[in-house]
C-alpha cells in the first residue's frame, strides 16, 4: 500500500488496452456499442485507489505516441504499429472508446496530463522526477522499469498478469528478474532490443549476454569505453557484435531512455471531492451505460 502523501501515475493507454483485451466485448452500451475498455479502466482505477490509497493521482496520456526525436534516431521505432493514415493502428472497437475515456477522466475531476511531442512515458518520468513524495507508476510497459528508485520511493505497479493481479517492481525485483542492477534497465533494454517497440537491439545479443555486459561494464557508456580502450572481459563473441553495432549504441539510449525534464505545467493531482462537471458525467454514464463501474470509480476517488 502506498499510503498518505504518495503520487500515483497512470499509463492510461496501457491500462485501457489491457481492459479492452481483458474484459469481454459483450460489455456494451444501451445502443450496442462496446464499452469494455471504458468500464474496465474505471474499475481498475477504483481498485487501485481503494487498495493503495494515493493522495494524488494523474492520468497520463500520449500526446504523441511516436515522437519525432525518437523516430529520427531509430526510424523503425514503432513503425510496425503505423496505420495507413500515419496514426497508430488501433482496433476499431477500441478507437471509439478512447474519446469517451478521455472525456470521462476530465469531467470526473481527475488530473490528466500529456505534452505535445512526448509520450506518456516521458510525462510520467518528468512527474516522477519532480515529486518529493513516493510514486507508484501503474503500467504494463517494461520500459518504465528504468524509473524504479528505492531511495526516492519510486516503484512500478506492473500489470503483467492482467488488471486484477499486479506485480510491485522495485530495484530488487528488476535485479531478480533480469540479473542486473536495479537501476540499469534502460541500458539493458537498449542492448537486448524490444520488437514490440521496433527497437532492433544489438544483433546476436539476447537477454543473458545483455545482462552479462551490464554486470561487467555497468552501462552502454561503460561498454563503448571498454571497446575504445581494448579492454577484455567481454562475453564470448560479443565484442565483434558490439563493434559492428557502434552506430546503434551511440543513439540507442536517446530512444530508450525516458525524458525526465519536459518543460510542462505543474500538475496537482489531488483526488476530487466532487466531479468537475457532474451534469456531463451523469450524461456520459447514462449514454454509455456505465452503471456500477462509474459508481465504484466515483466512490473510490471521492473518498481517496
Amino acid at each position: 500500500m502506498s499510503g498518505v502523501g504518495s503520487l500515483m501515475l497512470l499509463d492510461t493507454a496501457s491500462l485501457y488496452y489491457r481492459a479492452f483485451f481483458g474484459v469481454p466485448d459483450t460489455v456494451r452500451a444501451p445502443d450496442g456499442t462496446p464499452v469494455n475498455a471504458v468500464r474496465g479502466l474505471l474499475d481498475t482505477i477504483a481498485r487501485l485507489v481503494r487498495g493503495r490509497e494515493p493522495s494524488r493521482l494523474v492520468a497520463c496520456l500520449d500526446a504523441d505516441w511516436r515522437p519525432a526525436f525518437r523516430v529520427a534516431a531509430i526510424p523503425s521505432y514503432k513503425a510496425h504499429r503505423l496505420a495507413a493514415d500515419g496514426t497508430e493502428e488501433t482496433p476499431p472497437a477500441l478507437a471509439t472508446q478512447i474519446p469517451v475515456i478521455e472525456e470521462l477522466l476530465r469531467v470526473s475531476g481527475l488530473a490528466v496530463a500529456g505534452q505535445p511531442g512526448f509520450e506518456a512515458d516521458d510525462v510520467m518520468a518528468t512527474l516522477s522526477a519532480r515529486s518529493d513524495s513516493p510514486v507508484d507508476v501503474v503500467t504494463g510497459d517494461r520500459d518504465l522499469f528504468q524509473l524504479v528508485d528505492d531511495a526516492r520511493g519510486i516503484r512500478v505497479i506492473y500489470t503483467v498478469r492482467g488488471l486484477l493481479n499486479m506485480d510491485v517492481i522495485d530495484e530488487a525485483a528488476v535485479a531478480a528478474k533480469y540479473g542486473i542492477p536495479g537501476r540499469a534497465y534502460a541500458d539493458y533494454a537498449a542492448l537486448r532490443g524490444d520488437p514490440s517497440d521496433g527497437l532492433p537491439g544489438v544483433p546476436g545479443v539476447g537477454e543473458k549476454t545483455a545482462a552479462a555486459l551490464i554486470n561487467a561494464f555497468g552501462s552502454i557508456d561503460g561498454i563503448t569505453k571498454a571497446l575504445d580502450q581494448g579492454h577484455g572481459g567481454f562475453p564470448r563473441g560479443s565484442r565483434d557484435k558490439l563493434e559492428k553495432a557502434r552506430d546503434y549504441l551511440d543513439i540507442s539510449l536517446s530512444v530508450v531512455r525516458v525524458v525526465t525534464d519536459i518543460a510542462m505545467p505543474e500538475v496537482g493531482g489531488d483526488l476530487p471531492a466532487v466531479p468537475a462537471d457532474a451534469a456531463r458525467l451523469k450524461e456520459l454514464g447514462e449514454r454509455w451505460g456505465l452503471g456500477s463501474s462509474l459508481s465504484r470509480f466515483l466512490t473510490a476517488v471521492s473518498q481517496g
